[in-house]
């Protein structure tokens, strides 16, 4: 079925309609990663988001298992070329029959490499997916000017908390939109993971007294997420050691006085250079982030920079001074993407253990 992507400024798209036949409205953003689009579509940090892959063939090995989430989170799909006919050996179907399933839209046959230009150049748009032939222009940038996210926040958290067992030190995890591989990573290095959803108050976690505090990625602009800053404060006063991930990471530097700021066309894919101011070394990071913080507006006494971006100098981590703090943007749990971070995970075990850090 023919199918259109009309972005807020006017541009459209013609292509074929994929996954579930319906109209969809989201943030249009690209991701650069070459494969792990499983992964992606399950990221709960793309709620209220249609995601272009600039990779050009997408379902070449189907459905497998490799997901972040029970189901998909993204708005959309937008391909350049979706494949009918997977091969995999661990393949369980057709991506396009997923989207189907969870009621996903998407749209393939179009010049992704023209739209990821056009996002580079104009920064993130919103962008309506319709296989309506006689759709009217000023309607539906009416539509999507004033499309907003909501509280993705809460809709993407678990809605009650759950443990995953475990002999070693005991880790709360604060669910803001979490990849399933952040609490994996934990558990598979004996920690016991208490998962808390996203409203849960600093005093319920506090009083279950664990080792070590996690808080996660998750989506949306950090700045709206006043009442959850407001309880991060409380954990940043604890003294427990905390490690925090992407949206996490910003919520600690509002808590602590800093601002966030939106990127033009944010950070997605598993190619980000990121350098480690400690020793200069460089990584490869896997990223999905629209916001950064803004590490100039950081006191200098609360906090010091631990990583940058090579491409574009963005801060990418932050160590809290005379605290057992750090935090990153990046994604050290990978999936997809590279694992180069993933001793973080250690860092933060190790942190946890000898209940110091310099």
């Amino acid at each position: 079925m023919k199918a259109f992507l009309i972005l807020e400024d006017g541009t459209v798209f013609e292509g074929t309609q994929i996954g579930a036949k319906k109209e969809a409205v989201s943030e249009v953003v690209f991701n650069t990663s070459m494969t792990g689009y499983l992964e992606v579509l399950t990221d709960p940090s793309y709620a209220g988001q249609m995601v272009v892959l600039t990779y050009p063939l997408i379902g070449n090995y189907g459905v497998t298992p490799d997901r972040e989430s029970a189901h998909i989170w993204a708005g959309g799909l937008i391909v350049r070329e979706m494949e009918d006919m997977p091969s995999n050996f661990r393949c369980e179907g057709k991506l396009d029959d997923l989207l189907a399933e969870e009621g996903i839209t998407g749209i393939t046959g179009i010049d992704t490499r023209a739209l990821t230009r056009l996002l580079r150049k104009k920064g993130t748009m919103n962008g309506m997916i319709t296989t309506d032939v006689d759709y009217c222009m000023s309607d539906v940038i009416m539509k999507l000017h004033t499309y907003k996210m909501g509280n993705v926040v809460r809709e993407t958290s678990c809605k009650e908390s759950y443990v995953l067992k475990g002999d070693g030190p005991r880790i709360a995890l604060l669910d803001l939109g979490a990849k399933a591989n952040i609490a994996a990573s934990l558990n598979r290095r004996g920690c016991e993971v208490t998962v808390y959803p996203a409203d849960t108050s600093a005093e319920t976690i506090l009083r279950a007294n664990p080792d070590g505090i996690m808080l996660s990625n998750g989506p949306g602009d950090p700045s709206t997420c006043m009442e959850i800053i407001s309880q991060v404060r409380r954990l940043y006063e604890s003294d427990i050691p905390i490690f925090a991930i992407c949206l996490g990471h910003q919520l600690m530097a509002l808590a602590n006085g800093a601002k966030t700021y939106k990127l033009t066309y944010g950070h997605r894919g598993g190619n980000h250079p990121v350098k480690d101011l400690t020793d200069g070394k460089v990584y490869i990071s896997s990223q999905n982030h629209g916001y950064a913080v803004d590490a100039g507006s950081m006191e200098a006494g609360i906090a010091e920079e631990l990583f940058v971006n090579v491409n574009d100098g963005t801060n990418e981590g932050l160590r809290y001074k005379n605290k057992k703090i750090m935090t990153v943007q990046f994604h050290p749990e990978a999936n997809p993407g590279p694992q180069d971070t993933a001793w973080l995970f250690d860092k933060f075990i190790e942190m946890v253990k000898e209940d110091s850090y310099a």
